[in-house]
């Protein structure tokens, strides 16, 4: 490819795992500023807003602000704003992104009564028991659309490998004969949207993640430059059984100044 024009990043198991930077990842952002090259964390989490995610990887030292963040639930929010005004939301998720929510019509999803029009799956936690799950298999049954933030199986913590919402979703939407909309990674507009904010080009643009098929493939379907590296979630067995081989592998974001030229 040409001279890189942009770098897309994933930030837990790429930049951070449990919000700890991994070792060489502040430096190697700072040598991706220094070179001028324009950059946004493309994040599927859903336990924090964009600001609160800025403020604790500036904490760990990473050269951000909030603009340069894009996660699945202000895409999420976007996407409701701009498809479904004005339709009632009820949303499943663990976290507080009241904020990115804002300008949504939001219900109780345990209210009888509330008849949502949209129930929106986001991030998975102690929230996501057998009542609630049920009450949105009954949305589901009486006609609700159903979003979801992402489709990631799983998360990688300080603790290990953690079950993601991912693996509920495809049991709502085999019982409920329904496909979910993804509105986070992998969905190409996620991709799009950062592209577009960047005013980069696709064929001069990296993406960086340790999901090889939400991160990296699904970017590369969009023509961008796919990136994989060895920390967080990645799993060699994971890496064979994938759809497709990424364009590059590494060990760790630490590598990835190395690819800029």
């Amino acid at each position: 490819m040409e001279r890189v024009g942009a770098v897309l990043i994933d930030i837990d198991g790429v930049l951070t795992v449990s919000w700890k930077p991994l070792p060489g990842a502040v430096e190697a952002m700072e040598r991706v500023r220094e070179a001028g090259v324009p950059l946004a964390l493309l994040t599927n989490t859903t336990s924090r807003t964009r600001s609160s995610i800025a403020r604790l990887l500036v904490a760990s030292g990473f050269p951000v602000t909030a603009d340069d963040i894009l996660t699945a639930p202000a895409a999420t929010a976007a996407y409701l704003t701009e498809q479904f005004p004005g339709a009632r939301c009820a949303v499943l998720n663990s976290g507080d992104i009241a904020e990115d929510l804002a300008e949504v019509t939001l219900v109780d999803l345990d209210d009888p009564d509330a008849r949502p029009d949209v129930v929106v799956v986001g991030g998975a936690g102690p929230e996501f028991g057998y009542e609630a799950l049920n009450t949105v298999f009954a949305h589901l049954q009486r006609g609700a659309r159903l979003l979801a933030m992402h489709r990631n199986l799983s998360w990688r913590t300080d603790a290990g490998l953690q079950l993601d919402a991912g693996a509920f979703l495809q049991g709502l939407e085999r019982a409920a004969g329904v496909e979910a909309e993804v509105l986070g990674k992998p969905a190409g507009a996620f991709f799009e949207a950062a592209l577009a904010r960047l005013g980069a080009d696709a064929s001069r643009t990296l993406m960086v993640g340790d999901d090889i098929e939400s991160d990296v493939l699904a970017a590369q379907r969009q023509g961008i430059t796919g990136v994989l590296v060895r920390t967080g979630k990645y799993r060699p067995e994971t890496h064979r059984a994938a759809s497709g081989e990424p364009d590059h592998v590494v060990d760790s974001f630490a590598d990835v100044p190395g690819l800029l030229a």
